[in-house]
């Protein structure tokens, strides 16, 4: 019932489920989420991941990266719900890679590349490539645009995922749009389902070829963002 407006098949909804009881076997080793009763799942990760459809067209984008991967939100149920996607996972924790990968056997998950690694050396690596990025609960936006904007493609979308306070960290970014050659087209508000809290999608265009300046080197973006 949760997962209704997203229209999945009984295969999906399988995944989900496998997906979740992996995710809560799994929790202690990995140290994935705070959140591991059924309903909270599904609503607060499940929901939340999928919520991204409600504002942008998947069938339209076919390539994706996603920066933090960690317990794999938002972008397993994104790849669920829409198995053409090709993504890229990155993720620098090791043992959260492992996790990822065996999540991905498990549901039977193909055209995924797993990069164990971290993203501003990625991105120095595979710049102008993806259609889409997305970010959850990685870091505020300053440090996301540098990390995520160079990946994309000339008009590719950078989708982050935040919560309802998510409006000084706009304020914030100002400049890192502007260095960066970035635009926020718009920021789409949702409640999650029970009461469990407002949320934001933040959608944002690359607008032309990033500076080759970035991104620069982690100990420079976290010192001091764009």
């Amino acid at each position: 019932m949760l997962l209704n407006p997203f229209d999945l098949n009984d295969r999906q909804r399988g995944q989900l489920s496998a997906y979740y009881e992996f995710l809560r076997a799994e929790n202690e080793k990995y140290n994935l989420t705070a959140i591991t009763e059924r309903n909270e799942v599904y609503i607060k990760h499940f929901y939340d991941s999928l919520a991204a459809a409600f504002f942008i067209d998947f069938t339209k984008i076919e390539s994706l990266c996603d920066i933090g991967s960690g317990g794999g939100l938002p972008v397993i149920p994104l790849k669920i719900a829409f198995p053409h996607l090709r993504i890229t996972l990155i993720e620098p924790t090791g043992k959260k890679m492992n996790f990822l990968k065996e999540l991905c056997r498990l549901l039977d998950l193909g055209d995924i590349e797993f990069v164990n690694g971290r993203a501003e050396d990625f991105g120095r690596e595979r710049r102008e490539y993806y259609d889409a990025v997305t970010a959850r609960a990685v870091a505020a936006l300053p440090v996301l645009l540098e990390l995520a904007i160079p990946l994309l493609k000339v008009s590719g979308m950078f989708i982050a995922y935040k919560g309802s306070n998510y409006r000084g960290e706009v304020k914030a970014a100002v400049s890192a749009l502007k260095k960066l050659a970035a635009v926020i087209n718009d920021v789409c508000e949702y409640q999650l389902p029970e009461g469990m809290g407002d949320r934001a999608i933040i959608r944002i265009r690359k607008l032309r070829t990033t500076d080759r300046t970035y991104p620069r080197p982690y100990s420079q973006i976290k010192k001091k963002s764009l």
